[in-house]
């Protein structure tokens, strides 16, 4: 008799997914957990990533235990729903970060998505799990088609919406014809004894010193101030905000850009885009109501800061000139807004916009008005607007003209992607130029109390560099000298100020000091983001305005660090410099502006 045989049936094993658990959780540690411990590590978390993205990758295919067309199959089908993806995108998603934030989101979020997967059907049957894997591939893909980016962070953080929401400008112009109503001016202290109650906290103040018409230093004639510095002397502020905290006087929403404020009496003037057209605007300093407004028929739109222009008006002898993100040049008439001349600087001088638009902040010298066409230097007559000189091309550059006296020479000095280059502001002639290559160049030079320059450049990976050059000029024409190179302070697009031998700024989103004897750090301390400060010199004093929209007061001494106060004042991403006209705070951002009126200290 023949005994039949039977073939034992063979079972496959359950997936092994603790490698893709692992993998991917360093990856998500490295992504997103180091830029919170050290914020200038972005570079090195995208190649966290990368090398995650790549481990899960080896993980799937050579130690997972899935049969070999599932490996094959799942990788194969994340390439081709990636790619699809891409088409269907909002345009600030696909273009961010120049067409690479769609893919430094998506690689970890599918990456993940992935895992889980792996982890929830690995004991269930092979059609189910099959089935279920295609879907989790295609929805971690097509999940970003419904959104869109508004910009992105100073530590590159994207700041995600439902792509169907309004946008802050939509709601702006929606609403055009409608005029808040502004919170009325703080009554003189001569009026009352009886402290006036801040509308924003609830808290006493002490009754206003002055009225406006007897403030301190009212003008501010444009970008940083009247030096170009960061710099505001002739005025003391109380510091204790706990008892006399700013007073808001009006709030209203601005078109999106990154401009700050010029100051001139009762009027106020910045620049913001409105739909279609690139606006320079008016207010009026008290009420925070419009006085007139001047636009141009352009709009420049970058998905990382958004649209707007990125330069701040200019006010001189009874004009305010505008430089805007596509090139144009304004001379208006600072009381009603008429045109006096206009150039376009791009085409003046055959430079192409660059990546995050013209930033420069028009300079105005004796009879000319200079702006940085990227990094070449244009000058335009104040009386006609026709050109007077250009400079030589120092290529990628958002910084702006900064006009110093070294050597007793008044110069007008320009940060480029090859250095610094300084020139006759009569005619253009190159006086020096101290070569210094860098990927972008944004922040302004500074002069130490013996003339030294301090200047920065940012490096491949988001790297600065902090150098204190010497400049001289001798017999034999100007020579210039490094004294130091730091890495103590590495601000991107954070302004610093120079005091009593010291640096303030920002190193990442940290507020830092640095010694300018030999550029070693004093200190460093409080997470204010990518913000911008300026420096009350009389007092000793830094105003912060943080990123995230936060006022803060800081000592500005050697010795420690030490905030003195904090304040909410406007929400959302804050890129503008502040302004601080008398004892009128003026703060904005992308969507909204606020004025606060501060107590003056007592002398």
């Amino acid at each position: 008799m023949t005994i039949a045989q039977t073939e034992e049936p063979t079972f496959q094993k359950p997936l092994r997914v603790w490698p893709g658990v692992v993998a991917v959780t360093l990856q998500w540690l490295v992504r997103f957990g180091l830029p919170k411990i050290v914020p200038s590590a972005f570079g090195i978390a995208i190649l966290g990533e990368l090398v995650g993205a790549l481990a899960v990758v080896v993980w799937w295919a050579f130690f997972s235990r899935a049969r070999w067309f599932e490996r094959c199959g799942a990788l194969a089908l994340m390439v081709v729903g990636l790619a699809a993806t891409r088409p269907i995108l909002d345009p600030s998603v696909a273009m961010a970060g120049m067409g690479v934030l769609f893919f430094i989101y998506a690689i970890p979020v599918l990456s993940l998505a992935f895992v889980i997967w792996a982890v929830v059907t690995r004991r269930f049957s092979d059609g189910f799990r099959r089935v279920t894997m295609v879907a989790t591939i295609l929805l971690a893909c097509d999940v970003w088609a419904l959104l869109r980016t508004n910009g992105v962070t100073g530590d590159f953080k994207s700041e995600f919406a439902w792509r169907w929401t309004e946008t802050p400008e939509e709601r702006l112009l929606a609403h055009a014809n409608e005029q808040p109503a502004a919170i009325p001016p703080a009554p003189a202290a001569a009026k009352t004894s009886e402290p006036v109650v801040a509308r924003a906290t609830g808290e006493p103040r002490a009754p206003e010193p002055l009225p406006a018409a007897a403030r301190t230093g009212a003008d501010w004639p444009g970008f940083r101030g009247p030096g170009r510095d960061g710099i505001i002397l002739g005025v003391r502020i109380e510091t204790d905000w706990s008892q006399s905290p700013p007073v808001e006087l009006w709030r209203r929403p601005v078109g999106p850009g990154w401009s700050s404020f010029a100051v001139r009496g009762d009027l106020l003037y910045t620049q913001e885009q409105r739909g279609s057209d690139e606006v320079v605007a008016c207010y009026n300093l008290t009420t925070g109501k419009p006085v007139w407004t001047h636009r141009d028929a352009t709009r420049f739109w970058e998905s990382n800061g958004g649209a707007g222009p990125r330069a701040t008006p200019t006010l001189s002898n009874g004009r305010v000139y505008t430089f805007g993100a596509t090139g144009i040049l304004n001379a208006l008439d600072a009381g009603s807004g008429a045109v006096v001349w206009s150039r376009n600087a791009a085409s003046d001088t055959h430079t192409k916009i660059p990546g995050w638009g013209f930033a420069s902040s028009p300079l105005v010298v004796d009879d000319v008005v200079i702006a940085a066409a990227a990094g070449k230097l244009a000058a335009y007559d104040i009386a006609t607007g026709k050109p007077r000189w250009s400079g030589p091309d120092g290529g990628d550059s958002y910084s702006s003209p900064h006009l110093l006296t070294i050597d007793g020479v008044a110069q007008v000095l320009l940060m480029s992607a090859h250095g610094v280059t300084s020139v006759a502001p009569a005619d253009g002639t190159q006086l020096w130029q101290y070569p210094w290559k860098s990927d972008t160049r944004i922040l302004q030079p500074a002069l130490t109390s013996d003339g030294n320059l301090l200047m920065l450049a940012l490096t491949a990976g988001g790297g600065t560099g902090f150098r204190r050059i010497a400049v001289t000029h001798g017999t034999g024409g100007w020579t210039t000298e490094e004294r130091w190179t730091s890495l103590a302070l590495k601000p991107y697009f954070n302004d610093f100020v120079v005091h009593n031998g010291h640096a303030f700024g920002f190193d990442g989103g940290i507020l830092a000091c640095v010694d300018l004897k030999d550029g070693k750090r004093k200190w460093k301390g409080g997470r204010y983001g990518y913000g911008q400060l300026v420096l009350l010199a009389d007092q000793d004093v830094l105003l912060v305005l943080s990123e995230e929209g936060e006022l803060a007061l800081v000592g500005a001494t050697a010795d420690k660090f030490t905030e003195l106060a904090r304040f909410p004042a406007i929400e959302g991403k804050t890129w503008n410099h502040p302004v601080l006209a008398g004892d009128v705070l003026l703060v904005r951002n992308g969507q909204e502006m606020a004025a606060f009126r501060l107590a003056l200290a007592r002398r």
